[in-house]
């Protein structure tokens, strides 16, 4: 459910965060606030477009992800930018650590196919992995055959060496 926007306040545009009037750009997301006046004026333009990305109170939730504030906020933003609803809430009797209040990143049941595959999205291009080479992702270094091909970057050389003279992963 989403909460009321006071005129008074500022909002991040993207996050949707509250701000005192006086703060100009969101801490998460690093971008201008907008006042409370212009977002109220321009959400009645759209005819409330924003409703597809609220979750009201008797909808089914599920849980996709827990852990610490920092991480669960940036997959919310990164879902809203999708335009996929969701909610971070505190899991009752969750644990407060080093890395900050442990959170709970909800959606809605119906959007969890769409949800999941974004999240898988967003997992391969933060790692790096959408560009990873998996060609060689199968090879099995064998000692007894004459030659083998590195596992990690595909390099062929002679079992003489228990080391990739390419990459250096070991095989010893």
């Amino acid at each position: 459910m989403q909460q009321p926007i006071d005129p008074e306040c500022t909002y991040c545009p993207r996050c949707g965060d509250e701000y005192r009037a006086e703060i100009r750009t969101c801490a998460a997301c690093d971008i201008d606030l907008v006042s409370g006046a212009h977002l109220l004026a321009r959400l009645n333009r759209q005819g409330s477009v924003e409703s597809t990305l609220s979750i009201e109170p008797d909808e089914p939730l599920v849980a996709v992800r827990r852990g610490p504030l920092a991480q669960i906020k940036a997959l919310h933003v990164y879902l809203v930018d999708c335009g996929l609803p969701s909610l971070v809430t505190k899991e009752e009797g969750g644990a407060c650590g080093c890395r900050g209040p442990e959170v709970v990143l909800q959606v809605r049941e119906t959007d969890l196919d769409g949800v999941m595959e974004a999240l898988a999205r967003e997992y391969l291009h933060s790692t790096g992995l959408a560009e990873h080479d998996t060609r060689f992702a199968g090879a099995v270094y064998d000692a007894g055959a004459a030659e083998a091909v590195c596992p990690a970057c595909g390099c062929r050389f002679t079992t003489a060496s228990t080391v990739c003279p390419d990459c250096g992963l070991c095989f010893a």
